[in-house]
């Protein structure tokens, strides 16, 4: 990062994108590119993603796993963009949703580096997943195993599966996004032995079914990596049982993802090369002392790559002191770009963008627009005490689950996606309209008042109505 000018209160590393400086007027710059500019041009709120911080790490993951896999975890934040740069990387893409798959099939994704999970795949999707070669769709129930078999057969194909183990594993993070303990929807229990159970499934469905490995995922915002130690530890013991009880050596191990990042300055995310070799080594010793081949290991890395990438630029509305209290400073967006803070109580830090602004600080609340007293983009961030209407704010870190779970609540329109590079910046996601909202709103003509003196009946049910079915009209 370019050093600032002393006056000028310094970026936080590891929490700004990586081509993110500031001027000497304490001008935030992304991209190369201004962000007092980038408003004027795009408008707030927005997300401006960097995009050579975004190749780069892909670049830092695949260089981690030479002879493994790279799977971008999708659901962090898709768009055929990302899904075009993911491929030009030559990592693999994950996918969870018929939806996620549709971006994937827009931009030609090769089919055999994607993977598709989830654990309540419609048949549709499964459908769509095999006619398009799908190279691993990841199994999580019995029915599952069943109705995919039957559809790969129905298309005269072998389709490639994983199995998605429960390990027992508890993660250090938040409960929402821990999902490697037994009492969660997803995946086979190994303790119960229901893993080992589904591998005989699958292997009884061998005429349409070709079983390559097991997944686990423990959780997600992890900084260590203990529970990955721990999850391979017992995952390699599934790998031996299944060679033990079945002959059979699975070639693929997928431990999932759930990485770190720094959101704060307190955050201490796992450099990338130190997290390939710390799970390489633990899975060599795993494999040595159970006498199994190493398999091909694969990662999700979703939040990972994406997440430091991003900034959201918000304009401030209104500046709110409550003698004693607090004071809040509202600006343009909220929960509806930024649930986290309300659903994971998640915590992040903030800086005035657009000057410097004065030299003595005060700790606000930086809050949005919705109506909601829950609706808080930062908790306690320090900002210059003369931060005004008018001025840019800025939250880094932005880049996972921000977009991907944003809401129309209030009927506030998603911000763009601005991808920024060598000083030049391009819509990836445009700015929903007040038209877009409308436009899936359906206006349907309410019932006829009943005339003066009538009998306040309702009219008989006209078969003939658009649309209608006998005694549908009016409902």
């Amino acid at each position: 990062m370019v050093a600032p000018s002393s006056a000028v209160t310094p970026l936080e590393e590891q929490v700004w994108p990586a081509t993110a400086a500031l001027d000497p007027d304490g001008v935030l710059r992304v991209g190369g590119l201004r962000v007092d500019e980038l408003a004027e041009r795009f408008g707030t709120p927005a997300f401006f993603l960097d995009e050579e911080d975004f190749r780069a790490r892909a670049r830092a993951w695949r260089a981690g796993f030479p002879d493994g896999d790279v799977y971008y975890a999708g659901k962090a934040f898709l768009c055929r963009a990302v899904a075009r740069w993911v491929a030009e990387e030559g990592l693999s893409l994950d996918v969870c949703t018929g939806g996620e798959l549709a971006v994937a099939t827009s931009v030609a994704f090769p089919p055999a580096r994607l993977a598709f999970h989830g654990n309540n795949k419609s048949v549709e999707e499964l459908r769509r997943a095999v006619a398009y070669g799908v190279g691993r769709i990841v199994v999580d129930s019995p029915v599952e195993i069943e109705r995919l078999a039957g559809i790969a057969r129905a298309a005269g194909v072998r389709q490639r599966v994983m199995i998605r183990v429960t390990p027992g594993v508890e993660a250090h993070t938040h409960h929402y996004i821990a999902t490697g303990q037994e009492d969660q929807k997803f995946g086979f229990s190994l303790a119960s032995g229901a893993a080992l159970a589904a591998v005989g499934r699958v292997l009884g469905e061998a005429d349409a079914l070709e079983l390559v490995g097991l997944h686990a995922h423990i959780g997600s915002q992890i900084f260590d990596t203990a529970g990955f130690g721990l999850a391979a530890h017992r995952m390699v013991g599934l790998l031996a049982a299944v060679r033990d009880e079945h002959g059979v050596q699975m070639p693929e191990l997928d431990l999932g993802g759930g990485l770190g990042i720094a959101y704060t300055g307190e955050d201490a995310p796992l450099a990338v090369a130190d997290v390939a070799e710390r799970l390489h080594t633990i899975v060599g010793k795993e494999c040595a002392d159970a006498g199994l081949p190493v398999p091909r290991l694969a990662v999700e890395p979703g939040r990972a790559m994406v997440g430091p990438t991003t900034i959201t630029l918000y304009r401030v509305g209104t500046v709110k002191e409550l003698p004693g209290l607090r004071t809040y400073v509202s600006v343009d967006g909220g929960m509806s770009d930024n649930i986290r803070t309300a659903l994971y109580d998640a915590r992040y830090t903030a800086r005035l963008a657009s000057r410097p602004g004065a030299a003595r600080q005060h700790v606000v609340t930086l809050v949005g627009r919705h109506c909601e007293s829950g609706d808080v983009v930062a908790h306690d961030v320090p900002l210059p005490a003369d931060v005004a209407p008018g001025d840019l704010v800025a939250v880094p870190a932005t880049g996972a689950y921000h977009r991907s779970m944003a809401s129309n609540y209030n009927h506030v329109g998603r911000p763009p996606v601005v991808a920024v590079r060598d000083g030049a910046a391009r819509v990836i996601v445009r700015r929903e309209t007040e038209d877009d909202l409308l436009r899936l709103d359906v206006d349907e003509p309410a019932t006829a008042a009943p005339a003066a003196g009538g009998t306040g009946q309702r009219p008989a049910a006209d078969d003939s109505a658009e649309g209608g079915k006998p005694g549908e009209a009016g409902r």
